[in-house]
C-alpha cells in the first residue's frame, strides 16, 4: 500500500471515528496533493509534501510563540519514515565510504544522502561527517 493510499484510507477512518484533528490534518495533505498536476504520487513525493507542511506549521507556531509542536504536526509526523540515528549514519559511513575518493570529506555527502534518502536529515549527516577524522 502506497503512502498516498494509506492517507486516503486513514482519512475515511478518521471521518467515521469523528476524529476531527486527524481528519482536518489529512484533508490539508490531500488538498496539497490536489493542487499539484498529478493524480498518483510516489512515497518520496508524499514525504516531501508532509515535511513541507510540517515545516510551515512549525514556522507559524514559532512566529506566534505557541511552542514547537501541535496536534497537526503530531498527525503528519506519524506518516514520516523513521529517521536514522547518528550512530547508524556513522556506522554506515565507516563501512561504506572511501574518503580517498573525494577531495574533502564533505563531498561524500551526496553519496550518503542517496543511500539514506528521506530517512536521514541532511543536517545530521553533515554533523556526523564533520566529526569524522581526516
Amino acid at each position: 500500500m502506497t503512502l498516498q493510499v494509506k492517507l486516503k484510507e486513514d482519512l475515511k477512518v478518521a471521518m467515521k471515528d469523528r476524529d476531527e484533528t486527524k481528519k482536518e490534518a489529512l484533508r490539508v495533505v490531500m488538498g496539497e496533493m490536489a493542487r499539484l498536476d498529478k493524480k498518483q504520487f510516489p512515497d518520496e513525493e508524499v514525504v516531501k509534501i508532509l515535511k513541507k507542511l510540517i515545516k510551515s506549521e512549525r514556522e507559524m507556531l514559532e512566529k506566534s510563540g505557541q511552542g514547537e509542536t501541535s496536534p497537526f504536526i503530531d498527525v503528519l509526523d506519524a506518516y514520516l519514515p523513521k529517521m536514522v540515528s547518528e550512530p547508524e549514519i556513522h556506522q554506515w559511513i565507516a563501512a561504506n565510504v572511501d574518503f580517498s575518493a573525494y577531495k574533502n570529506k564533505m563531498q561524500a555527502m551526496g553519496a550518503i544522502m542517496a543511500h539514506f534518502g528521506a530517512s536521514a536529515d541532511g543536517n545530521t549527516v553533515k554533523k556526523v561527517l564533520q566529526a569524522f577524522p581526516g
